[in-house]
């Protein structure tokens, strides 16, 4: 992707003082030693964590009460009048306000803060205490099994006599235009339902967007109080009173929908809350809990180095938060912590965060080939509009299907591996499932269409090689190039799987796809290491490129040639790279039995990116953009396919040598490929 703005920071004063600064953030505030959980207790540096459920994510605040945005998967707007799509923030239903004794709760009066990110539950709870008065706790959610929905549960133990006051809010986005508010009570029979409703706009009027919100009481509800602070603020109060000692439940619940995925959202939104409300509260959390159960029946377990298993975890919670199964969503770089990048899909979905969710749960590597299967009717449309037969997908992918690049960008225009890069993931979802039903009615289809692409978009050289030219490759500091490294390799790759997948099917392949292939062009230097390109003399690289040919794509074999392109490309990764270069350099010395140089180089591929109090991850040591989803990717990655070993071949997911880190003692991966086998390793 083209990642701008690295040039205007600086890199501090070595990649050791970032290690040493993040571990302390962390696990100075991970005062227990569970390895689900991570506890923060300082707000002075904060960056939340995202609690998501694939189709919406919170992003939570320090401050009491309060989610800072609702992103929304896969639902778009434009960004500017003359710009790109640009997911959404969804209406904000997830806020509170709540005063004691006319005092608002707020971080001025408040001690003992404290919040814990429950990895296993997908839950974050808040605990602080107010002026000696009530011991507060609040726990939110970002329902798994109500994709659109979620829930806020509060506990107010009170110390003294106190009366309390609670509004629930519903925030429409400022960009957003006409909000539409409203409260209301619906009756039948017995029930008396009250709904705070808002509907607006987004910003250039493509998307409808509703939201629907209410209290959940144990008991007798209080009498509700409708106020309109303004046009963009909808809110729903009650009064308490609370004796000494006695403590206050209640929850709040809310739904976002938009015209992207229901005809009318304000309804569907309505319907949801409703449900929860009506006798489902605990129903919910409970299934939530059980479908995240079952999330983690794919699972890494590190023995000898919490610190370790925490940020391995966390890293694989937020692909699977940012994910989901049984659908047609992919996963944005940032996931659904931000607008980072507009929210469009990259390669990076397919090289870096497919890998582990097809080892771990196919389903969800699924969901990630249905997106682009769904939209092979847009790249088919791209490749005839540059004058290529076959598909052409987009560097930057949006709902349409089309680019959705900046067009300033030329990684929009020539960044065309993302096509060999689809076409390898969906040949390794057949390596993994041997599904030859996908295959026929998918897999080959998208694969043959890829092939045909790269056929037409190499050129014959005079000797009878093939080149592919004018080219952005891995390596976005080198624009318009001619047989990058990177960029041949794939379509290499892709052509031989496109051959393979048709002889599966007993169809024979064109003869061509396996022509170009073998004659694609490389360059070398005179010592034999393999150049970037043809031109390239040697300048820094914003990341890796040629070491992808040893990995992920397999298209270097020999030993020497990996140890020669690791020594010469390793010094050559900039500084204010992206991380995950790092990654691949160290699957690969795992490889070559280097656990020493392995773990190194996993470490350097995120400890500088952590940002404190929870780990998140940012796409570089300089920037200050998490949740790098891409990095995280990565991370899992090395310890997947380089230090437990485990390779994607064509007869399935299999073990070579692994590599573990003295620093473990043991390293299990658990529910491995549609068998759900465990892969233990230990000295």
């Amino acid at each position: 992707m083209k990642r701008s703005g690295f040039q205007s920071l600086i890199f501090g004063l070595s990649i050791i003082l970032f290690m040493s600064v993040s571990f302390h953030s962390v696990t100075a505030q991970g005062e227990d030693s569970s390895p689900w959980q991570i506890t923060a207790t300082d707000t002075s540096d904060y960056i939340g964590i995202t609690l998501a459920n694939g189709r919406i994510g919170f992003l939570p605040s320090k401050k009491p009460f309060t989610v800072s945005a609702i992103i929304l998967n896969n639902v778009y707007d434009k960004g500017s009048a003359q710009g790109v799509s640009k997911i959404l923030k969804g209406i904000n239903f997830a806020n509170l306000d709540v005063s004691v004794d006319g005092v608002k709760v707020d971080e001025t009066n408040i001690s003992g803060w404290k919040q814990v990110l429950n990895l296993k539950e997908a839950s974050l709870t808040t605990t602080f205490d107010f002026m000696k008065k009530a011991e507060i706790t609040y726990t939110i959610y970002a329902l798994r099994g109500m994709p659109y929905a979620g829930m806020m549960e509060v506990s107010i133990k009170s110390s003294k006599n106190i009366t309390v006051h609670v509004a629930g809010k519903i925030l429409t986005p400022a960009e957003d235009k006409d909000p539409v508010n409203t409260f209301s009570i619906l009756k039948d029979l017995d029930n008396r339902i009250p709904l705070l409703q808002t509907t607006t706009r987004s910003p250039f009027g493509k998307q409808l967007l509703a939201s629907t919100a209410s209290f959940i009481f144990m008991g007798k509800q209080p009498e509700l109080h409708h106020k309109l602070i303004s046009e963009y603020d909808n809110e729903l109060s009650f009064d308490k009173k609370i004796v000494k000692g006695e403590t206050c439940h209640f929850g709040w619940a809310g739904a976002v929908c938009t015209t992207q995925d229901f005809d009318d959202p304000l309804s569907e939104s309505a319907r949801m809350v409703i449900f929860i409300m009506q006798g489902n509260e605990d129903a919910v959390i409970a299934k939530h809990k059980i479908l995240w159960a079952k999330l983690w029946q794919g699972d890494i377990v590190i023995e000898g180095d919490l610190q370790s298993q925490r940020d391995i975890r966390l890293a694989l919670y937020n692909l699977y938060s940012f994910s989901r199964a049984h659908s047609n969503l992919s996963i944005p770089p940032m996931g659904l912590s931000s607008q980072g990048y507009n929210g469009h899909i990259f390669w990076d979905a397919e090289l870096w965060m497919y890998p582990p969710m097809l080892v771990l749960n196919q389903d969800i590597a699924r969901s990630m080939l249905n997106y682009r299967f769904d939209r092979l009717k847009k790249a088919r449309q791209k490749a005839t509009d540059f004058g290529y037969r076959g598909a052409m997908f987009p560097w930057e992918s949006d709902n349409t299907g089309e680019e959705a690049c900046p067009v300033w960008a030329l990684t929009g225009t020539f960044e065309q591996h993302i096509t060999a890069d689809v076409g390898i993931a969906f040949w390794n979802y057949y390596r993994i499932t041997h599904d030859r039903q996908w295959l026929k009615e998918e897999g080959y289809p998208l694969l043959k269409e890829v092939a045909d692409f790269w056929v037409s978009r190499a050129t014959e050289n005079e000797d009878g090689s093939y080149s592919i030219n004018n080219v952005v490759g891995a390596d976005e500091f080198a624009q318009n190039i001619d047989d990058n490294a990177f960029t041949n390799g794939a379509a290499l790759s892709v052509l031989k799987h496109a051959s393979q997948a048709a002889k599966e099917l007993d169809i024979s392949p064109n003869p061509v796809w396996l022509k170009v292939a073998e004659n694609l062009r490389f360059y070398y230097f005179p010592d034999g290491v393999t150049k970037e390109n043809s031109t390239y003399k040697g300048e820094i690289i914003k990341q890796a490129d040629v070491n992808l040919l040893a990995y992920p794509l397999q298209v270097v074999r020999d030993k020497e040639q990996i140890i020669k392109d690791l020594a010469y490309y390793e010094p050559k990764i900039s500084k204010e790279g992206p991380a995950m270069g790092y990654s691949v350099l160290s699957i690969l010395h795992a490889r070559l039995g280097d656990q020493k140089k392995a773990f190194e180089l996993f470490k350097r591929a995120y400890i500088p990116n952590k940002r404190p109090p929870f780990g998140a991850l940012s796409e570089s040591a300089t920037d200050n953009n998490p949740y790098f989803a891409t990095g995280a990717g990565g991370m899992l990655q090395a310890v997947i396919f380089g230090f437990a070993g485990l390779q994607i071949t064509d007869n399935g997911l299999a073990q070579g040598n692994p590599c573990l880190p003295k620093q473990w003692k043991s390293l299990t991966v658990k529910g491995v490929g549609p068998g759900k086998k465990t892969f233990y390793i230990t000295h």
